[in-house]
């Protein structure tokens, strides 16, 4: 998997051979990254707030869509980093751009894993379901599955943010990887991380897709469907930016308009990669139950607030009754007596 970070497009110096003007496209994926880091907040955390609200916890699919969400939550506390670096520079010193790097990766390599591990149970539900299974060693799996996820994905991740350097360049700091060690791990990472479990996620989709197709009652598999849909995403996101990644690797552009091409090209499949930790909220928008939900969190907000009105209303008739009985009462004493 390609580095969310910094990648050799970004360590290249076109300056001395041609005039290439990046601040306007910095700018703009400065301003496009705070636009992401806004919507992954609010459609993450609903998200989170529905599913530990409302659903089973325990639930093999809800522990998948939770991992996931804590992920992408994790990506996106990254973003307003690197906006700042676009629009700016690197200010926040050499341990943070080792944090932030590594806080990056762990949420993009957790990302695709369990994507993958999420594809996979779909294709042993669906497909290998005569298999005699026992539903609590299947939790435990799954479990066992994301904690794999996250501890591989922090292992990959401390080796390159240990590597990652702080250069300063023209009065200018610039939080980068180690270019070698990128080159070198890049190849291994995009075949075992990208490719491997593109190949994977085909392949079950393949036969979860005829399965489906050969049953009649197909309203059972909305599950699958919604699964299709975050990892399509996922590759729709990132598969540009990889290939992208590969390409700059492989190929050295030999005049100033293919070199402007290919830096306008990577800012457009970064910020569009950058992007996918704001999509899954939406897809799961696409299943009615998550929606019902939805709506009614706020329902309950809105009656809440309204019965806070109400009884705060009410309390003040009482005041006013109260104040009305006691001045009734100063009033009729003398005739009383």
């Amino acid at each position: 998997m390609a580095n969310s970070t910094t990648t050799p497009a970004e360590e290249v110096d076109y300056s001395d051979t041609c005039d290439i003007e990046e601040f306007d496209i910095s700018t703009v994926t400065g301003a496009i990254l705070i636009l992401i880091f806004v919507v992954s907040v609010m459609g993450n955390s609903l998200l989170l707030c529905v599913m530990v609200i409302y659903e089973d916890l325990k639930n093999i699919t809800n522990m998948f869509v939770l991992n996931l969400a804590c992920s992408d939550l994790l990506f996106t506390a990254t973003l307003p980093f690197w906006a700042t670096y676009h629009l700016h520079h690197w200010v926040f010193g050499y341990f943070l751009c080792k944090v932030i790097i590594a806080m990056g990766l762990v949420g993009l390599y957790s990302s695709i894993i369990l994507l993958t591990a999420m594809t996979v149970d779909r294709f042993i539900t669906v497909v290998l379901h005569k298999w005699p299974s026992k539903n609590l060693w299947r939790k435990r799996g799954v479990a066992g599955a994301c904690a794999a996820a996250w501890l591989l994905s922090v292992a990959v991740s401390l080796y390159h943010a240990l590597r990652a350097q702080v250069h300063n360049w023209q009065d200018k700091f610039y939080c980068e990887l180690d270019r070698v060690d990128f080159e070198l791990g890049f190849y291994l990472e995009v075949s075992l991380l990208f490719f491997l479990p593109f190949a994977i996620i085909v392949f079950c989709y393949s036969a979860i897709l005829k399965t489906i197709l050969q049953t009649s009652n197909r309203k059972r598999h909305r599950t699958v469907v919604l699964v299709l849909c975050i990892v399509a995403a996922f590759f729709f996101c990132w598969g540009p930016f990889n290939f992208l990644i590969l390409i700059i690797l492989l190929y050295k552009p030999t005049d100033c308009k293919a070199e402007e091409q290919l830096i306008i090209a990577f800012h457009i499949c970064r910020a569009l990669a950058y992007s996918h930790c704001c999509m899954n909220p939406l897809l799961y928008m696409l299943a009615q139950k998550l929606r019902g939900h939805l709506l009614h969190l706020f329902q309950c907000g809105s009656v809440c607030r309204k019965n806070q009105m109400r009884g705060t209303g009410q309390n003040a008739s009482v005041v006013q009754a109260g104040f009305a009985a006691q001045n009734s009462a100063v009033m009729m004493e003398p005739l009383n007596k």
